[in-house]
């Protein structure tokens, strides 16, 4: 039986007051912010889903939850579709105010995280042994509960099996896919050809998304590796990753890009898929999740090649081939796709949610999906053999399957996937051979084991920095003491006036002096991953590690490259900014329409322009490399190499913050008396003097401002270097602070440190922002 919740009335009222005063902030927040918006979480009958399905998914999921909602009238499904990270980091934070989801919908990976902050509630009551038998028992996630890790708890019902990876290729190009992987290079080589003799392939023979370590995983299980150590404890797995086997197929994967040259220089998820799908690739690696999308790309093809007379892509799904030197198949990482259940569904809202979940688990919904998407489903019932072998795609898929091995829901593997993302990259980018490659992963993964299983206990400083803590709120209390008094004798007289400027202060608080002062307490905790709802203030732990500690060495070396990245940006957005303004101030022919062209990169949201630039700056296929060809100067490899990856953030920052600067210089421009520069002409002053000595110092008072303002946000930009490059990428060489931060604060949840971090950064431009303006003078005219 299900143990029953744990209640106020069941515990002690020491213990029941300390989990009160730690949610009380963040539930204040909570109300602050729904106060703000104007209203509240519908809780009727309307059911959230949070899912992270594809597009050919989605529209069957609606399609389903149409036909839920016309079977129980009155009954309300609310789906919302959310990145990877972005559910994960949203779902942690509804977890600590008891709000989010009721549904939650995804692989099984991240689960044992969710599990292991509490937000997950046990599925048992609504699937009894009797209805569990009915589902492959892989496809059913059972972990120990997160009060008592003696009993467990069914935290998933998956939909279907697999999410896992196989070889899709071209049969217009490769009529029999390979067997082995001797055949596979064979193949590989006849199709990477240079039909324009550029020195530069314009097809290649094999192509895979090698910036993401799960996609090297088939290599490593073909060559007798695997991440952990079979005989260590599935709940505290011991990692392998520097294994002579592990050697071996870095050896193998690095060669079909150096030795066979089969590979193209870089290649992301979507680069992959796009040269697949435009013929410029025989064989892919992908997922599951993505065959059908090949199938739909192919049939609009052929479509509009019976129109226009092209050729059109022919796709075909075989499992991966056997490795020749070790007569092992290659084998992904297998898991399934599910359902769990948040612990903000409570009550009745939890059968509903239940309900909701039994009925997208059910035989007919998994029916449709397996027609319509070709996933393999969860209910063994729904596995005919005659039919699975009647469709190559479906038995494909099967026989990989069955070579494959069962991704672990450890936490652990969070830390193993950043350990080896890094010198993975630097691997295929040339920089490092597979012994040092293996054996960075294999430290760098128990290191970040150790981060991310670890409980910070409160040290000396503790209770001083507790004294500390109370000592300036009661400082603040009485320096304020004056002005509370005036409020409490004035507000009876002018309530209408304080209930007007309410709304602002409301959000005010929530949106700028409670998030301030809730991140000044945590940068004091030992909130973590162990500590997500029981944190408590350890002292000053967060802020000695940072400057003193194992990362101390990185954190001063990304404060440098950050200080470089913003000087750099900074001075080239006013000079360009300034230059450009002078320009528009003059006589110019079609000055509206260069001062509406020159806005546009202002105009464009960020993420679309970063995005635009990262594949503008691709090695093989992007514009950039393509001017520089046909000029004579050789293409450059912008996007795996280190520096130039940074010079690539810098241009397309540049970009993004040049109007700005232009904008605020033209109208410092358009208010300087024309008569000086008349004076000055008399004088046969020249127009550089005429810009040094009157329209430098005439746009100082508008400048200075703008130029620590763009100082702050520059600093603070996350957007185009996460973009740009990738999420810090090639092998996290690119991050500034702000990047640094959310890295270590969402990859191995460590919010203490990183809230020490972000007040760190806080200081840094605070005492910044007030020396530059006091010594510039900045504010003297205002």
């Amino acid at each position: 039986m299900r143990a029953p919740a744990a209640t106020p009335a069941r515990e002690s009222a020491a213990n029941f007051s300390r989990r009160a005063q730690r949610r009380l902030p963040a539930a204040l927040l909570t109300m602050a912010l729904l106060a703000a918006a104007g209203c509240g979480r519908d809780r009727g009958d309307v059911i959230t889903l949070w899912h992270q399905m594809r597009p050919g998914d989605r529209a069957v999921l609606a399609d389903r939850l149409a036909e839920y909602e016309r079977r129980r009238p009155g009954t309300k499904v609310r789906s919302v579709y959310k990145e990877t990270e972005e559910l994960r980091s949203g779902l942690e934070s509804a977890v600590l105010v008891g709000h989010g989801p009721d549904i939650v919908y995804g692989p099984s990976d991240p689960v044992g995280i969710y599990q292991e902050i509490g937000a997950l509630r046990d599925l048992t009551p609504w699937f009894p042994a009797s209805e569990r038998k009915a589902f492959d028992a892989r496809a059913l996630v059972d972990l120990p509960a997160a009060d008592d890790p003696s009993r467990d708890q069914l935290v998933m019902v998956g939909d279907r099996f697999g999410n896992h990876l196989a070889l899709v290729y071209n049969k217009r190009l490769i009529p029999t896919p390979p067997k082995t992987t001797d055949e596979l290079i064979a193949l590989a080589k006849a199709n990477t050809r240079d039909d324009n003799g550029d020195g530069r392939p314009d097809r290649y023979g094999l192509v895979w998304n090698y910036t993401e370590p799960f996609f090297v995983v088939p290599f490593l299980v073909g060559h007798g590796a695997w991440v952990f150590d079979d005989a260590s404890d599935p709940r505290s797995p011991t990692p392998t990753l520097d294994t002579d086997e592990m050697v071996e197929a870095y050896r193998f994967v690095y060669s079909l890009r150096g030795e066979h040259a089969v590979l193209p220089a870089s290649a992301d998820y979507e680069a992959a898929a796009g040269l697949f799908k435009a013929g410029k690739a025989a064989m892919l690696i992908d997922g599951d999740w993505s065959w059908q999308g090949f199938a739909d790309e192919a049939r609009r093809q052929r479509a509009s090649a019976a129109s226009n007379g092209s050729g059109a892509i022919e796709v075909a799904v075989a499992p991966l081939p056997v490795v020749s030197s070790t007569g092992l198949p290659m084998g992904s990482m297998v898991a399934p796709k599910g359902y769990s259940l948040s612990v903000a569904a409570t009550g009745d809202r939890a059968d509903q949610a239940a309900n909701l979940i039994r009925f997208l688990t059910s035989e007919a919904t998994q029916r449709v999906y397996l027609d319509r998407q070709k996933v393999y489903p969860s209910r063994v019932a729904l596995r005919d053999p005659a039919a699975i072998a009647a469709d190559p795609t479906l038995a494909a898929s099967v026989e990989q399957i069955n070579n494959s091995r069962l991704m672990p829901t450890a936490t652990a593997m969070r830390a193993v996937w950043d350990a080896m993302r890094p010198p993975y990259q630097r691997l295929m980018a040339g920089d490092l051979d597979a012994e040092d490659a293996a054996r960075a992963m294999q430290a760098g993964a128990e290191k970040k084991i150790a981060t991310l299983t670890s409980s910070i206990k409160p040290d000396a400083t503790a209770p001083i920095v507790s004294l500390l803590g109370i000592v300036l709120l009661g400082g603040l209390l009485a320096w304020q003491w004056r002005g509370l008094k005036l409020f409490l004798r004035d507000f009876p007289e002018n309530r209408l006036a304080y209930l007007l400027v309410a709304p602002a202060l409301v959000l005010i608080f929530a949106t700028v002096l409670f998030p301030l002062v809730f991140n000044v307490v945590l940068s004091f905790s030992n909130m973590s991953l162990q500590n997500f709802r029981d944190w408590r203030i350890v002292g000053l732990h967060n802020y000695v590690a940072l400057f003193t500690g194992g990362e101390s060495a990185k954190f001063w070396g990304v404060f440098l490259k950050t200080v470089v990245w913003t000087v750099v940006n900074v001075a080239l957005h006013v000079a360009i900014g300034v230059f450009l303004a002078v320009l528009l101030n003059g006589p110019v022919r079609g000055k509206g329409f260069y001062r509406v062209a020159l806005i546009i990169p202002w105009a464009v949201p960020a993420y679309i322009t970063a995005l635009t630039w990262r594949g503008m700056f691709d090695p093989e296929f992007g514009s950039v490399n393509k001017l520089l060809t046909a000029a004579g100067l050789g293409s450059v490899n912008w996007l795996t190499d280190a520096t130039n990856a940074f010079t690539a953030c810098v241009v397309a920052n540049v970009w993004l913050g040049f109007p700005f600067m232009m904008v605020i210089a033209l109208g410092g421009l358009q208010g300087i008396p024309q008569d000086l520069y008349e004076a000055a002409r008399i004088d046969r002053a020249t127009r550089w003097q005429q810009f040094w000595n009157i329209t430098a110092p005439m746009l100082k008072p508008v400048l200075l401002p703008a130029i620590t303002l763009g100082t702050v946000w520059t600093f603070n930009n996350l957007n185009v270097v996460w973009l740009v490059s990738n999420g810090g990428e090639p092998a996290d060489q690119t991050h500034i602070l702000v990047s640094y931060v959310y890295k270590a604060v969402f990859n191995l949840y460590q919010y203490g440190y990183g809230a020490a971090l972000s007040m760190v950064i806080f200081a840094m431009l605070l005492a910044f922002s007030a020396a530059f303006l006091r010594q510039t003078k900045a504010a003297d005219g205002v």
